[in-house]
């Protein structure tokens, strides 16, 4: 009996492309390219399953090419906005993703963000690598307090907990939340957070707003000009969510008029394309979406892969669907 055709549309740990490559007749992308939806189109024509990341835009419009051989997409990562869901049921495909998985590698690159724009850490890196650095004076580069000091989540699921919980006990931050409707009562003892009705009412308090809600058009630019004007002047605002949960023009504008204190930023509209206007600054920290990007974590969401297609191809339930 032949095995499934696979296909891994980016590269993987090596581990888990050599468990693939044991299990299926797996494809794998060995020069790293990111997919073009031609190719993303041939590929739902010819393999059982495609496993693609956040890097390949899947909507109707490649979902619904002729001849479709595909029955499942098996999801790198937790976030599935680049997969038209609405369209992909339509189609009979089964969609999975990695929940779970990458909660505290991501937490912690929210927090490193959190200090990086707190104490000003990329804009001290860049002068002492320049040469520029004259040595310690009592008002050289100060910054803003971390330890006490409010953050406010907008979204509170598994990273935000994890982030609150490394700021508050690690930090003693005090822990502000938005989320539609209340959180597990022993989460919310545990950190002492108390739960705002509405964004409104959460980002004039904040010394720190930390994003952690889903991308797509329900949550596209939610933080736009008006909700920027609500922050303190001294605040700074961090996404490891998804970079179009904010509108990088008025984040920039707010960010040169220093409206707000600075940003921390590991998620971009559009990436890898990232608006020129944020590589000017100096009062913005940027990471190239590394929230996930450790070893451990990356082989576990290959291993989270494995089990949904183990469970496709064997016709029982996904552990992780989502469509």
């Amino acid at each position: 009996m032949s095995k499934p055709k696979v296909l891994i549309t980016r590269r993987w740990p090596v581990s888990v492309e050599k468990k693939l490559q044991q299990l299926y007749d797996v494809t794998l992308n060995h020069d790293d390219h990111p997919f073009s939806a031609d190719e993303l189109k041939q590929a739902l024509q010819n393999y059982d399953a495609v496993c693609p990341t956040v890097c390949d835009s899947l909507p109707a419009e490649v979902l619904n090419v002729a001849n479709k051989r595909c029955k499942i997409l098996g999801n790198f990562g937790v976030g599935y906005n680049h997969i038209d869901i609405a369209a992909a049921k339509q189609q009979g495909l089964m969609v999975s993703n990695t929940p779970g998985v990458l909660t505290e590698s991501t937490a912690d690159i929210a927090m490193t963000l959190l200090l990086m724009s707190a104490r000003r850490g990329a804009e001290g890196d860049r002068l002492v690598r320049a040469g520029q650095w004259s040595g310690w004076c009592p008002t050289h580069m100060m910054s803003s307090d971390v330890t006490g000091a409010t953050l406010g989540l907008i979204g509170f699921g598994r990273i935000a907990q994890s982030m609150a919980r490394k700021a508050h006990h690690g930090f003693g931050m005090k822990i502000i939340y938005f989320k539609p409707t209340p959180a597990d009562p022993s989460i919310v003892t545990d950190l002492k957070a108390i739960r705002c009705e509405t964004i409104e009412d959460l980002l004039p308090q904040c010394d720190y707003v930390s994003l952690h809600c889903p991308g797509g058009n329900d949550t596209r630019h939610l933080i736009n000009q008006s909700m920027l004007n609500l922050m303190k002047p001294s605040a700074h605002l961090i996404n490891t969510a998804r970079g179009d949960v904010v509108d990088s023009k008025a984040l920039i504008k707010a960010l040169q008029e220093k409206r707000i204190a600075g940003a921390g930023l590991d998620v971009y509209e559009g990436e890898p394309n990232i608006d020129p206007g944020f590589l000017s600054l100096e009062n913005v920290s940027l990471l190239p979406h590394l929230g996930s990007a450790t070893i451990g974590t990356r082989t576990a969401m290959g291993e989270k892969v494995l089990e949904n297609l183990a469970a496709f191809f064997a016709g029982e339930a996904l552990p992780d669907r989502v469509a």
